[in-house]
C-alpha cells in the first residue's frame, strides 16, 4: 500500500534533482569552471537527499524534527530558485524552464503526502473491522425499514377493511330506512284515506255498535348510521391494561406462547388494539 504514495515521491525527487544538477552545470558552467558547478549542483542536491533520508528515518521511529524539515524545505527553496532564475536569465525557452521549475517543491509535498498516509494507514484487520461494522450498520437500518413499512401497510390494509365494512353497513342502513321510509308513508296514506275509515266502520260497527276503530301505524323513527370506525368493538385499551392482558395471555400455558399465537388468542377474545401498540406492548412485556 505504500507504494502509491512513495514511488511517486521517489521518482519526483530523482528527476527535480537531475534538473537541478543539469541547471546549475549549464548556468554555472559559463561563468566558471565546470567541476565547481557540478560540485555545487551535487550539494544542493546532497543536502536536499540528506535531510530527506533523516526525516525519513525519524519517521520511521515515530519522531519529528521541526529544524530538520526546515532545512529540507529550504534546499527545495534553494533548487526551485536556482530553476527559476535560469529560466528567467536563458535566452530561449523561458516558458519551457519556468514550466519545471515547480518540480523541488512537489517533490517535497509528495512527501509530506506520503508521512501523512504512513501516519493515517491502518492494517487490513482493522480495514475489515471497520467494514464488518459498517455493514451491520446497514443491515439493521435497512431490517428496521422493512418492518416500520410492512408495519405501516398491515394498519393500512387493516384501517381500510374496516372502512369498507362500515360503508357497506352503512348503506345498508340507508337502504332499509329508505324502504321503511316508503312503507310507513304507504301505510298513512292508507290510515289517512276516507275508504280505509269507512271500510273499517262497516266491520267493527256490526260488532261493537257506537265505536269506530282507528287503526294505529306502527312506531317508526330516524335510525342513526353505523360510523366507519364502529366495529372496534370496545374502548381503546389503556398500556397498562395491554401490557396486563398480553402477559395474562401469554403465560396462559406453559411453555410461554409466541407473539403469534398470543395475538390470535387475543383478537378472538373480542379485545382490540392496533398492531404496533400490541406488539410494542410485546416487547415491553418480554423485556420485563
Amino acid at each position: 500500500m505504500n507504494a502509491k504514495t512513495v514511488l511517486p515521491a521517489v521518482g519526483m525527487t530523482a528527476v527535480s534533482m537531475v534538473l537541478t544538477l543539469a541547471v546549475v552545470v549549464m548556468w554555472l558552467g559559463t561563468a566558471m569552471p565546470w567541476p565547481v558547478a557540478l560540485v555545487v549542483g551535487l550539494g544542493i542536491d546532497g543536502g536536499w537527499l540528506a535531510t530527506l533520508a533523516y526525516e525519513r528515518r525519524l519517521a520511521a521511529q515515530g519522531d519529528h524534527s521541526t529544524p530538520v524539515t526546515a532545512v529540507g524545505w529550504s534546499f527545495g527553496l534553494i533548487a526551485t530558485g536556482v530553476l527559476i532564475a535560469h529560466a528567467l536569465t536563458a535566452e530561449a525557452s523561458t516558458g519551457a524552464w519556468l514550466a519545471v521549475a515547480w518540480l523541488p517543491i512537489a517533490a517535497k509535498a509528495l512527501w509530506l503526502v506520503h508521512g501523512l498516509w504512513e501516519r493515517t494507514a491502518l492494517t487490513g484487520e482493522a480495514l475489515d473491522a471497520i467494514q464488518g461494522i459498517q455493514q451491520e450498520a446497514r443491515d439493521e437500518a435497512a431490517v428496521a425499514r422493512a418492518r416500520l413499512r410492512s408495519e405501516a401497510a398491515t394498519e393500512e390494509t387493516r384501517l381500510t377493511a374496516v372502512t369498507q365494512a362500515g360503508a357497506r353497513v352503512a348503506h345498508v342502513q340507508a337502504k332499509t330506512a329508505n324502504t321503511l321510509s316508503k312503507a310507513w308513508s304507504t301505510l298513512e296514506s292508507a290510515r289517512e284515506g276516507e275508504d280505509t275509515a269507512r271500510a273499517l266502520t262497516s266491520v267493527t260497527r256490526p260488532v261493537t255498535p257506537g265505536v269506530t276503530s282507528r287503526w294505529e301505524l306502527p312506531v317508526w323513527g330516524p335510525t342513526e348510521p353505523v360510523s366507519a370506525f364502529a366495529l372496534e368493538g370496545a374502548p381503546a385499551l389503556s398500556d397498562e391494561a395491554l401490557e396486563a392482558l398480553v402477559d395474562r395471555i401469554r403465560h396462559s400455558e406453559t411453555p410461554a406462547l409466541s407473539y403469534r399465537e398470543m395475538a390470535n388468542r387475543f383478537r378472538a377474545a373480542g379485545h382490540s388494539a392496533s398492531e404496533v401498540r400490541l406488539r410494542a406492548a410485546w416487547k415491553r412485556v418480554v423485556a420485563a
